[in-house]
């Protein structure tokens, strides 16, 4: 459920779309595959593994043909094998698709009885098959797809492609974007407009329910009513190359920036209706977490913070406990595992030495289940666990992780929600949950806009040698990752404390030299923050607050304010976290320190 290209063009296809793969790679994947129809036959290869062992197959036994749809997938339902490669086939039928279709079994079940045989383990499959039944009565493949969409449970988007009537394409999208690609006498579709940009910069996006027909010379596209419509053309400034920075002057910078659309890929086909697909996590996630009544965390530096949030999230709405350390001690100590425990390591890299190796123990001592939150599909923690949440978050080059982190706690949200409907979750809590998920990539946009004000601030800090961040609740550990990214990049010295802790020995640093950086969201714990804030002013401290519209903190000479747009508790951390980043950048381009590679650290930490 990870990468689609297609294409129907006056040219042969397959190197543009062997290249659209390789541009989709980022995202994760376990196997690759193509089909191109041909003179009213189709050519199909599919490999087990990397784009390259697809490429070579096609280069070892060439194929040609000008329409054709290709595919990038990370097991869901089935095993990673060739067999369970896309695209899949139904006699004239091919289809690729993303996304996860719950009624798959009964469907599955409906079709097998007409007559249909699975040659795989897929819920793609009956997809193909069942726009094959409506094929036999329908006008045509557009028809036969708009019929089919309506038995469809679940997040899709989906290509396919009738081999006897190669001059189309048909494509929907439920839940799983898809972007149409302009060319001249050429048309194209793919999962993300990466794929797309060696050929084209026109798109136009689907929105959800819609249903378009491609040619080489036309798109036709229809709503989820039946009705045509005409969707905007979007001409693309985006530049593709990971290793680009683009317009921007450090690679950090950058990925701050990638964090609306990086967040809108973690969540891409993962939400149905108003809830989280288990199978997301991948096969056998639902039985598992009906079990689960405990989750211990594992992880280090960024990704132990990511877990700390989730602690409060899985305990709050989830109703179960919850555990988290930091690996390195995790694998050194004598634990005791809890009933019916999952246990949760989460890796940007997914090699870190020391959560792979707290992995290996915890296989011996009892867990019910592993579970992973990573950033890279072929990863040693991907391969080693149970189940596996890819973050998506794309290349992150810069050392101090941004996108990445955020991306993180995206997937312990869904996880939060998975787990917790099974624990009491009312469907109309599910509900504004996943609402506030999908209302994020948007709220993060109008977050990002806050980057002049917190350049200015970060003048300020230009002779500090030390910082202090408070936070409360679920925001303690985002003022953890704040202290964490400044002390990393800039070098000043910073800590984090929960701000009802000040008073235990905190309030001694206090003095006009030591700038306190406040994360305020509009919260249960607004009040006794507020109560600490004027702790730190009544000892002579300057504060920076990052405050709610709504929170009624006001600058004056001892404190200056930032209002951050009013969002839901859900996502306060995850929203609170940018302006906290963005300080930590200015305030290490005044030092003049090395932004994207600063000093002592690496990427991925892989060794003790």
């Amino acid at each position: 459920m990870c990468g689609i290209v297609g294409a129907v063009a006056q040219r042969d296809v397959v190197d543009i779309l062997v290249e659209g793969l390789r541009r989709l790679e980022y995202r994760g994947y376990d196997s690759a595959g193509v089909a191109i129809a041909h003179n009213g036959e189709l050519h199909r290869v599919r490999r087990l593994g990397k784009v390259k062992a697809l490429a070579d197959a096609i280069a070892a036994d060439p194929i040609l043909g000008t329409t054709g749809i290709a595919h990038t997938r990370w097991a869901t339902h089935g095993e990673p094998s060739e067999r369970n490669a896309h695209p899949h086939v139904s006699s004239n039928i091919n289809v690729v698709h993303n996304g996860i279709i719950e009624n798959h079994q009964s469907l599955r079940d409906s079709l097998t009885a007409k007559g249909y045989v699975f040659s795989s383990d897929t819920d793609t499959e009956v997809i193909a098959h069942l726009v094959e039944e409506e094929r036999k009565t329908a006008g045509s493949l557009l028809e036969a797809v708009q019929r089919s969409v309506k038995q469809l449970h679940g997040a899709y988007g989906t290509v396919l492609l009738d081999k006897t009537d190669a001059e189309r394409i048909v494509v929907a999208r439920s839940g799983s974007p898809l972007v149409i690609g302009l060319g001249i006498g050429e048309n194209f579709i793919a999962s993300d407009q990466l794929a797309l940009l060696p050929v084209t910069r026109r798109f136009i996006f689907l929105e959800e329910g819609d249903v378009a027909e491609i040619t080489r010379h036309s798109v036709r596209i229809f709503d989820q009513d039946g009705h045509a419509i005409e969707r905007e053309i979007h001409e693309s400034t985006v530049s593709y190359d990971a290793g680009d920075k683009g317009q921007y002057r450090h690679f950090m910078m950058k990925e701050i920036y990638e964090q609306p659309n990086a967040i809108n890929n973690t969540l891409e086909g993962r939400l149905s209706n108003d809830s989280v697909l288990d199978e997301t996590f991948g096969n056998g996630a639902a039985n598992l977490f009906k079990q689960v009544k405990h989750v211990q965390i594992v992880a280090c530096g960024t990704s132990y913070h990511s877990g700390m949030v989730a602690r409060y999230w899985l305990e709050s709405l989830a109703g179960i406990s919850c555990n988290v350390e930091i690996a390195s001690e995790f694998r050194y100590r004598k634990s005791f595992v809890q009933p019916n425990s999952l246990i949760v390591t989460i890796s940007q890299s997914g090699e870190t030495a020391d959560t792979l190796a707290a992995l290996r123990i915890a296989k011996d001592l009892g867990y019910l289940g592993s579970l992973t939150i990573c950033n890279a599909a072929g990863s040693s923690l991907v391969r080693e666990s149970d189940l596996a949440f890819l973050t998506r978050a794309g290349v992150e080059i810069g050392v101090a992780s941004t996108k990445a982190f955020t991306t993180q706690l995206v997937g312990l949200a869904m996880l939060t929600l998975a787990i917790g409907k099974y624990n009491g979750l009312t469907e109309q809590h599910q509900a504004e949950l996943a609402a506030a998920l999908k209302s994020l990539p948007a709220k993060l946009e109008q977050t990002l806009t806050l980057a002049p004000q917190i350049e200015a601030l970060a003048e300020e800090f230009a002779d500090k040698h030390h910082a202090l961040f408070l936070g409360r609740g679920d925001q303690y550990p985002i003022a953890m990752e704040g202290a964490l990214k400044l002390k990393e990049i800039s070098y000043i010295h910073a800590e984090a404390y929960a701000a009802g802790e000040l008073k235990h020995g905190p309030l001694a640093l206090i003095d006009a030299n030591m700038p306190i950086i406040v994360v305020a969201p509009n919260n249960d714990l607004l009040e006794k923050l507020q109560s600490n804030v004027e702790e730190v002013r009544a000892r002579g401290g300057i504060l920076y607050v990052f405050a709610d519209t709504d929170a009624q903190f006001k600058s004056d000479d001892t404190m200056r304010v930032i209002n951050v747009p009013h969002v839901s508790e859900l996502i306060a951390p995850i929203v609170y976290t940018l302006p906290l980043q963005l300080l930590s950048y200015y305030v290490a381009i005044i030092k003049g320190t090395d932004v994207d590679q600063p000093r002592n650290l690496a990427k991925s930490v892989t060794v003790e």
